[in-house]
C-alpha cells in the first residue's frame, strides 16, 4: 500500500509531512519507556522482519495482492511509540534505496501504514486484552482482531486523505468501498502474520513481548505422573528478564534473511490492493516517475544482474541488513539517551533540589 508521488497533491502532502514528523518525534520520546538493553536491539530485528515480510505478496482476489503492513505487529511486540518508528524506518529505507513509495509522499505513508495501524492497532489490541482471560491465547487472539482491523483503517485514511488531496477528479465513494473491500481481504493475510508471530515469540519469551507483558507463568507441580498448575497461593515461576534475548535474535534473523532472500522470489506478482484500485479508478493519472528509480536496488532487484532470483535475493538480504543497521542505530540511540537522561537525573543531589 505504498503511495507513490503523484497521487496526492503537494498542500497535502507536506502537511501529513509534517503529522508524521510530529508523530515520529512524540516517539522518540516515549520509546525511552519502551526499550530498555533487551529490547532495543529486538527493536531492531522487527523491523527488519516487517521489511522482509513486506517482500512477500501473497494473493487475494482476482489480479490483485497484498503484503504486511506491519504496524499492529510492531505495536504488540516493542510497545506503540517503538513500533510507530520501526514502520517509519522500513518506509524510509524502502523509499530511498528501493523505489517503493514516492519520496514526497513519505509523509502520507508514514501517517497511513504507520500512525494509522499503530494506534487503531494498539488501541483495539489493549482493549481486547483487558476483557479476555489472561493468557496466552488472548494475547494472540487479540493480535488478530487488532492486525484485521487496522488495514481497513489504513485504506480509510487513505481515502480521506485523497478527498482532501487527491490529482484526479474520482468518485471518493467508489474509492472508499474498493479501497476498504479488498484491504480487509489483505487484513486476514495481515492478521495471520500477525497472530503466528506473536504466537510464536509468546511460547518462547513471553517477556520479550510488550503487549504481553502482564502475563505471568504460573508453576508446574508433578502430580501423579502429570504436570499441572500450582495452587494460586503458590509463587510463580521465575523472571526470565535476565535471560539474553540473543537465541530469539538470531532466529528473527535468520528467518528474515530466508524470507527476503529466498522465499520472495515466489511471492505474487500481481499488483497490490492500492495500485489495483487506483488503476481501475484512475487514481493513477498522475503518478510521477520515483526520484530513486535510478538506483542500484530499484525495484527490489541490484542493477545489472540479470538472474531475476539471484538480483531479487540479494536484494532482498541488503534491505534485511541495512534496516535492521538502521534500525537498531536509531533504537539505541534512543536507548542511551534515556540513560543519560536517567544518569543527569541521579546526579542531582537532594540539597541541591531543596536550595
Amino acid at each position: 500500500m505504498h503511495v507513490p508521488d503523484g497521487f496526492i497533491d503537494a498542500p497535502t502532502s507536506v502537511a501529513t509531512g509534517v503529522v508524521a514528523a510530529a508523530a515520529v518525534a512524540a516517539s522518540l520520546r516515549g520509546a525511552r519507556r519502551e526499550l530498555d538493553e533487551r529490547t532495543a536491539p529486538l527493536a531492531g530485528l522487527v523491523a527488519a522482519f516487517i521489511f522482509a515480510v513486506q517482500m512477500l505478496n501473497f494473493p487475494v482476489a482476482a489480479g490483485t495482492s497484498g503484503h504486511l503492513l506491519g504496524g499492529a505487529l510492531a505495536a504488540i511486540l516493542v510497545g506503540p511509540y517503538t513500533g510507530v518508528l520501526c514502520v517509519s524506518v522500513v518506509l524510509l529505507m524502502q523509499g530511498i534505496l528501493f523505489a517503493d513509495g514516492g519520496l514526497t509522499a513519505l509523509g502520507v505513508n508514514i501517517t497511513c501504514m504507520g500512525i494509522v495501524t499503530v494506534v487503531v492497532a494498539y488501541a483495539l489490541f489493549r482493549g481486547l486484552v483487558k476483557v479476555l482471560p489472561r493468557t496466552r491465547r488472548s494475547v494472540t487472539a487479540a493480535s488478530f482482531v487488532a492486525a484485521l482491523v487496522s488495514v481497513p483503517a489504513s485504506a480509510l485514511a487513505f481515502t480521506a486523505l485523497y478527498a482532501v488531496g487527491g490529482t484526479t477528479d474520482v468518485s471518493i465513494g467508489k474509492v472508499a468501498t474498493a479501497m476498504v473491500g479488498v484491504h480487509i481481504l489483505i487484513g486476514i493475510g495481515e492478521a495471520a502474520i500477525t497472530a503466528l508471530t506473536v504466537g510464536a515469540v509468546i511460547a518462547v519469551r513471553p517477556d520479550l513481548v510488550h503487549g504481553a507483558r502482564d502475563l505471568r507463568q504460573r508453576l508446574k507441580l508433578l502430580v501423579n505422573g502429570e504436570l499441572v498448575d500450582a495452587p494460586a497461593d503458590e509463587p510463580t515461576a521465575a523472571p526470565v528478564a535476565a535471560r539474553s534475548p540473543r537465541k530469539v535474535w538470531a532466529a528473527g534473523l535468520v528467518a528474515s534473511l530466508v524470507l527476503a532472500g529466498f522465499v520472495s522470489f515466489y511471492a505474487s506478482a500481481s499488483p497490490d490492493g492500492l495500485e489495483k484500485v487506483a488503476a481501475d479508478n484512475g487514481i493513477d493519472k498522475k503518478v510521477e516517475e520515483h526520484a530513486a528509480a535510478d538506483s542500484p536496488l530499484a525495484d527490489y532487484g541490484v542493477k545489472d544482474i540479470t538472474d531475476a532470483r539471484l538480483s531479487g535475493g540479494l536484494a532482498g538480504v541488503i534491505g534485511v541488513g541495512v534496516t535492521m543497521v538502521a534500525g537498531t542505530g536509531v533504537f539505541w540511540a534512543v536507548r542511551r539517551r534515556r540513560t543519560a537522561e536517567g544518569a543527569d537525573a541521579s546526579d542531582v543531589s537532594p540539597a541541591s533540589t531543596s536550595a
